[in-house]
């Protein structure tokens, strides 16, 4: 038995003993009555009272004491072996204790082993007592002999059969008990993936919005300081788009705390893609003062992929801005057959992307598969950069 199953069984046979303890006392008083009033007077009804009351008293200790170091269960066995050893050697009651006890094997022998050890020398002293008593004789055979094998017999079966009763619930009661912990530790761990999950969405938001607009804040402030003396009115300017930058930053901030409780970007609203993309290239080259040639298709597209494709676009002029040293950037938006396109060129130095470890690239490849599109680009140091975003779109006549 596992140290797991332990506890179960242990209640079981707890229960059980209780039950039975208040019946055994019943029991153990009617047989004492019966020796006192029926036995014949002599020797032999004393020692069979005193070899029944060892049985009690041991019984007795071991109910109200479970843990003394003395009358331990197997103790109490043993003795329960001599005495109805004894009490058929004296012929006094020793069939009506048997079959009082004979459930005491099995709560208290614990195993079956032990049950049946105990069991076979209670039944052989049993039978060494009758035959002393009365010999090879055709009583002893034709009912001790054979009415107590038969006893014995009821209770092998018996107690083997309420101990695999007893296995069969401990175990059911243990794959119950897996299976709850199994199912707490999935549960806590799709909370944990839930919450991985969110962490990583928001702090691609606050990368993809907050952190570019404040960095296009941070180098509109230092060109506007830097020509406040020689050029005020491109100071003006600069002032003017560092204000609305930061209201868009405000805008998304807010709109990312309204959001913090959804699954996602959520909604299916449709809009125009063109007319998003517009603006944010448009703010771009007034602050970049860079050209910008755009090619956008006028696409209805739901907020989800809306969203893909704007965050893409900020990320690619927000590295365009920071490393390529471009005078020009081109941006097409395309419908194909299997899908949106957007590309973004620019003309500016270039890079190994292999090498690259950045978040934002990163960023924009994931929030492509939740969609299940894809990012592709290419660059290499001197020759420029292409940034090409694909995603799946179901065909406009089936939005």
């Amino acid at each position: 038995m596992t140290a797991l199953t332990a506890p179960l069984a242990d209640t079981f046979w707890a229960t059980s003993l209780r039950r039975w303890n208040t019946v055994c006392r019943v029991l153990f008083g009617a047989m004492a009555v019966g020796l006192v009033t029926t036995a014949p007077p002599g020797g032999s009804k004393y020692q069979s009272l005193a070899l029944l009351g060892c049985v009690v008293l041991c019984h007795a200790v071991l109910d109200r004491f479970p843990s003394n170091p003395v009358v331990r269960p197997h103790v109490y066995l043993a003795v329960l072996v001599l005495g109805l050893g004894g009490l058929a050697y004296l012929g006094s009651s020793y069939a009506a204790l048997f079959m009082v006890t004979l459930p005491h094997y099995w709560m208290f022998g614990r195993t079956p082993r032990a049950s049946m050890v105990f069991l076979g020398l209670a039944t052989g002293a049993t039978l060494a007592g009758s035959l002393l008593r009365q010999g090879w004789s055709a009583e002893f055979f034709g009912e001790t002999a054979v009415s107590t094998l038969i006893v014995v017999a009821v209770g092998v079966l018996i107690g083997l059969w309420a101990h695999s009763v007893v296995e069969q619930s401990t175990e059911r009661a243990r794959l119950i008990e897996e299976l709850e912990r199994t199912q707490a530790r999935l549960s806590e761990a799709h909370q944990r993936q839930g919450a991985a999950d969110e962490r990583e969405r928001i702090a691609r938001d606050i990368h993809d919005t907050l952190a570019q607009g404040f960095a296009s804040i941070i180098v509109l402030a230092e060109a506007a300081r830097a020509g406040l003396a020689d050029d005020p009115g491109r100071s003006a300017r600069q002032l003017r788009s560092i204000e609305s930058t930061a209201r868009d930053n405000l805008a998304e901030a807010r709109e990312l705390v309204a959001s913090a409780g959804q699954p996602g970007p959520g909604g299916e609203r449709s809009g125009s893609v063109a007319r998003t993309l517009r603006r944010t290239l448009d703010r771009f080259a007034e602050d970049t003062q860079l050209t910008v040639d755009a090619d956008l298709a006028d696409l209805d597209c739901d907020q989800r992929t809306r969203i893909a494709l704007l965050r893409c676009t900020q990320e690619s002029l927000a590295n365009v801005r920071k490393h390529a040293r471009a005078s020009t950037v081109g941006v097409v938006l395309v419908r194909r057959p299997y899908g949106v396109e957007l590309e973004i060129t620019d003309d500016g130095c270039g890079f190994v992307v292999e090498e690259s470890a950045g978040f934002g690239l990163d960023g924009m490849r994931k929030r492509l598969a939740e969609l299940g599109g894809r990012l592709t680009v290419t660059s290499s140091v001197g020759d420029g950069t292409r940034v090409l975003a694909v995603i799946p779109v179901a065909d406009e006549g089936d939005a």
